[in-house]
């Protein structure tokens, strides 16, 4: 699933602590090797979502089919609040198992028909306070697309309710964005951290056509966070969509190194885009400070 070039700018959920301290609770990383994508992040806080699950219980670890099956429950009942204000997302995702070069991990698989409708935020706002998603997760969503619209009026010269989403207002992006943060909330760490985000030059194909990576919605949003060159091909192009930078944002994240605590369950997961010689994978991580 692909949606690269949604529009972002900067927000205030912060759940922020200075780096040496270490808060007593849940601590969520996520180490991206090749860059982030909304799909991706649905796919790990699955994962950790239900580690954390199995770890009150004494279940089993990451990797099982045990876990995976109970990430793709969780994901159901998740997407249920959804069906009833966009009924083509019941049911329209599932983690299953991906080799890249022999090493396994995990893959949302989405589907979904074919969108091209063209949503203001305003209708978006909309069919989101009409979800039956909790209100903390509903409020993580509508942020994170009012920092969308805020940077695309920025780009375009207009008033955030009159921003026209093009790939943003895709199905697609509504189940990521609406899904990570229903994930996000009922995770709920303590703390979260990234590593440094990775970034390529190269051009990225939007409905405006052919433009300079990273594109704009990601340079809007990029103040503050570390980042470092791809160990890939240095044209690769897109690595963080949009919708991955503004959600990390929307979650408060602090940036940084790996954090001081005690780690519980991990999960390898791949992205959609292959880039050759390196696996376009990211670590995600939770445990107990």
């Amino acid at each position: 699933m692909t949606h690269d070039h949604e529009h972002p700018h900067e927000h205030a959920h912060h759940h922020e602590h200075a780096h040496d301290e270490a808060p007593h609770g849940r601590i969520l990383t996520i180490r991206s090797h090749s860059g982030l994508s909304g799909d991706m992040l649905l796919t790990g806080l699955a994962l950790m979502n239900a580690a954390a699950d199995r770890e009150q219980t004494g279940g089993a670890p990451v990797g099982t089919a045990a876990l995976v099956d109970a990430a793709n429950g969780l994901l159901a009942e998740l997407l249920a609040p959804l069906a009833p204000s966009v009924p083509a997302l019941e049911g329209c995702v599932s983690l299953v198992r991906k080799e890249v070069a022999g090493i396994g991990g995990w893959h949302a698989e989405v589907r979904l028909p074919e969108a091209h409708e063209h949503r203001t935020f305003a209708h978006i706002r909309e069919l989101i306070e009409a979800t039956a998603l909790t209100e903390s997760a509903r409020r993580l969503a509508l942020d994170c697309f009012a920092l969308l619209a805020r940077c695309e009026a920025e780009v375009h010269g207009k008033e955030p309710d009159e921003v026209c989403f093009h790939e943003v207002g895709a199905l697609d992006s509504i189940l990521d964005i609406c899904l990570a943060c229903a994930l996000f909330d009922r995770l709920a760490p303590a703390r979260f951290v990234v590593g440094p985000l990775p970034l390529a030059d190269g051009s990225v194909l939007c409905a405006h056509g052919h433009i300079p990576a990273p594109a704009p919605a990601v340079l809007a949003l990029l103040s503050g966070v570390p980042v470092r060159p791809f160990a890939g091909a240095l044209t690769a192009g897109e690595l963080v969509t949009p919708t991955a930078l503004a959600l990390l944002r929307t979650f408060g994240c602090d940036f940084g190194p790996w954090p001081a605590f005690r780690v519980t369950a991990t999960a390898l997961v791949y992205g959609s885009k292959v880039f050759s010689g390196t696996a376009n994978g990211t670590v995600f991580a939770v445990g107990q400070a």
